[in-house]
């Protein structure tokens, strides 16, 4: 636990940059935006409710047509007797106007029981999508957390470096100046410990932007100021054991990739489904009722009566043939059914291989972190001897200056082959469905 403000463990940056990530609160928001498209389509069984009206003036009333003294019009004046004489009459009021309220309710619908199956699997696959990407995150901060604690115990050894070197130099100048050694031999320490300081802001600099970077994946300002808490620990043999009895019991299940892929099959099979559906009847009622009114003078038309209208009907669609639609539509989606599912036998083969692969690495990474280790001790060895025989003018400084170069050499291949292995152990615990297990 946090013991400050601003202070975290390796864990608790995972959890902090789980909520705070911006790729994490993108796919959350893709979750709610499925609750949504749910409800939506929960929707479609409710009842649908319209309710509106139109006015419409007739500038120019159309006329209907009709023999000559038919129906009890005039006969055609300049027609005569004219068996082919007509009468146009217009057949209208100026003003004419309805106002109409609409119920239509779904009864039966055989796709729509498999569309809310479906989307029950939408709302697992955006959840999944959640987990998927904190996973990913919690990847990129354990990472950028093992680099920044990497290079301080690097910066550290740094210091010891400078502080070693620095105290050679006064004692060679003390011994330069009673006349026992070169004044060459006080400038080689002094290039010696001017390099070492160059070293060293180089690796403040990198420790900097080490931790801008952690900043960065964990979601927080860059100026913010934060501590880290955990401290780089000796990893043994007993590590591998362990991930390889893990290695030996794996579910593919654990795997937030193979869990998703299963869900997508499942929609693809539910997409497959609802064709099949499709081809029973829908059923469906309505409800209408309304007025209408028409009249010449606009005064008339809102101050008379309104006449009154309703209906109700029950509608079945019985689909006889579509032109085998549905059935060529069936048959795409089967084969996007087939192909999910061999996808999910190549991504098997893909985990066996990455966990092959991460645990050959760890291994070799451990041995060289284990050889690197050994060489770094015997190098500070040997600058600690040469320096002895240095001092009692059995040694030279050369000696001594090619040793400190060994020494800084061996340091700095033990905290590469260090981070190596870190980073190793973290693409490991990916590959084993273990990294991110956090909801």
């Amino acid at each position: 636990m946090a013991q400050t403000p601003g202070a975290f463990s390796l864990n608790e940056a995972i959890n902090f940059a789980t909520q705070q990530n911006i790729n994490v609160k993108n796919t959350q928001l893709d979750a709610l935006s499925a609750e949504a498209r749910i409800k939506e389509l929960k929707g479609l069984a409710l009842p649908q409710v319209n309710v509106g009206g139109t006015v419409t003036y007739n500038a120019i009333i159309q006329k209907f047509i009709f023999p000559a003294g038919g129906f009890g019009a005039p006969a055609d004046s300049t027609g005569g007797g004219d068996k082919n004489a007509v009468t146009a009459i217009p057949f209208g009021v100026k003003l004419q106007g309805n106002v109409a309220a609409t119920v239509n309710q779904l009864i039966f619908d055989a796709s729509y029981k498999i569309g809310l199956k479906a989307a029950s699997t939408y709302r697992e696959l955006a959840q999944k999508n959640i987990t998927a990407s904190k996973i990913t995150v919690a990847e990129q901060v354990a990472k950028a957390y093992y680099g920044v604690l990497v290079s301080e115990e690097r910066i550290k050894l740094l210091d010891l470096n400078v502080s070693r070197v620095d105290t050679l130099l006064r004692e060679t100048k003390a011994m330069n100046g009673q006349g026992f050694v070169e004044k060459i031999d006080v400038d080689r320490l002094e290039v010696q410990l001017n390099n070492l300081k160059t070293e060293r802001q180089n690796v403040k600099n990198l420790v900097d932007l080490s931790y801008y970077l952690l900043k960065f994946q964990m979601g927080l300002p860059i100026n913010a100021t934060i501590q880290l808490t955990d401290k780089i620990e000796s990893y043994g043999q007993k590590d591998l054991d362990q991930a390889m009895v893990s290695d030996a019991a794996f579910d593919y299940g654990q795997r937030i990739e193979f869990s998703t892929l299963q869900t997508q099959v499942t929609l693809a099979d539910l997409d497959y489904q609802n064709i099949g559906k499709q081809y029973y009847p829908r059923v469906t009622a309505s409800g209408t009722y309304g007025h209408n009114n028409g009249r010449n003078s606009f005064g008339d038309f809102w101050t008379t009566q309104w006449f009154n209208s309703a209906a109700i009907s029950l509608n079945l669609n019985i689909p006889v043939f579509d032109g085998f639609q549905k059935r060529y539509a069936a048959q795409q989606r089967k084969i996007t059914v087939d192909k999910a599912r061999q996808s999910g036998e190549l991504l098997k083969n893909s985990i066996d291989l990455q966990i092959k692969q991460a645990t050959v690495v760890l291994s070799n990474n451990l041995q060289t972190l284990q050889n690197q280790k050994r060489n770094m001790d015997l190098a500070q060895e040997i600058v600690r001897v040469t320096r002895i025989k240095y001092k009692e003018g059995v040694g030279s400084n050369i000696e001594v200056l090619n040793a400190e170069t060994s020494s800084r050499e061996a340091q700095t291949n033990y905290f590469a082959s260090l981070l190596d292995y870190m980073i190793t152990k973290v693409d490991l615990d990916k590959a084993l469905g273990k990294l991110y297990t956090g909801q």
